[in-house]
């Protein structure tokens, strides 16, 4: 099972204390059908001098086809996360797939901060990204090219071994900016995609606490 995460930026004044305080013991329940509850919580933090991780858990319903009839069924959503201080950066990684992290830094940020707004998207610059494709150009297999300037064109995407050496990566170069690749880590081997919004997708067999390991070491550093 592909394994994804995305990494966030804590656009606020706070320390880790700070935000292991408002988030210890945090438990709501919402009312469901008769006798039944639905739990939102956090558990299991683990507060360190660089470092803050966790998981967010929540109950959600689910209907379920059964010979015809819609069966509700109560699951629960899990999302282990960490906090990191990154020279002068307070990141917060998140994982799961892209539309659910997104979903619960806006909870932790209303957690935190009231409001949404105060965990905002970290970012790689695109010629940050360039760059990391053109330090290993033979690893990378996939790129895709965003704010192309050909009317009608919205992305443009290129798949082989040797995309850096090619007259088509050099044109798409031109006319747009690298959004998307999928390269082999030199350092750890592992495939990963990565985009410019610092979305992680690993393609490789890799244990959650590996894939941390993996952002803090070569996706942190491309972090604007």
């Amino acid at each position: 099972m592909v394994l994804a995460a995305k990494v966030f930026r804590v656009n606020e004044e706070i320390d880790l204390k700070s935000i292991a305080r408002k988030l210890q013991n945090y438990h709501v329940e919402e009312e469901y059908g008769e006798g039944e509850k639905l739990v939102t919580e956090i558990i299991d933090l683990d507060l360190t001098s660089e470092s803050l991780t966790g998981t967010y858990l929540k109950d959600s319903v689910i209907y379920i086809n059964r010979r015809g009839e819609k069966t509700p069924a109560i699951i629960t959503l899990e999302a282990p996360f960490k906090f990191s201080k990154y020279k002068d950066k307070l990141l917060l990684t998140v994982i799961g797939k892209k539309n659910w992290a997104n979903q619960v830094a806006n909870e932790l940020s209303k957690i935190i901060f009231i409001t949404i707004g105060g965990i905002v998207e970290a970012k790689i610059s695109p010629e940050t990204l360039r760059r990391y494709h053109e330090e290993n150009p033979e690893s990378t297999k996939v790129i895709f090219f965003d704010n192309i300037d050909i009317p009608n064109i919205n992305k443009l995407s290129l798949y082989g071994e040797d995309l850096k050496n090619t007259s088509l990566y050099t044109q798409y170069l031109s006319h747009g900016t690298i959004w998307y690749i999928v390269a082999t880590s030199k350092k750890s081997g592992y495939v990963m995609g990565i985009t410019r919004n610092c979305v992680i997708t690993a393609f490789s067999k890799i244990s959650q606490y590996d894939l941390l390991k993996f952002i803090e070491e070569e996706i942190y550093p491309l972090i604007d």
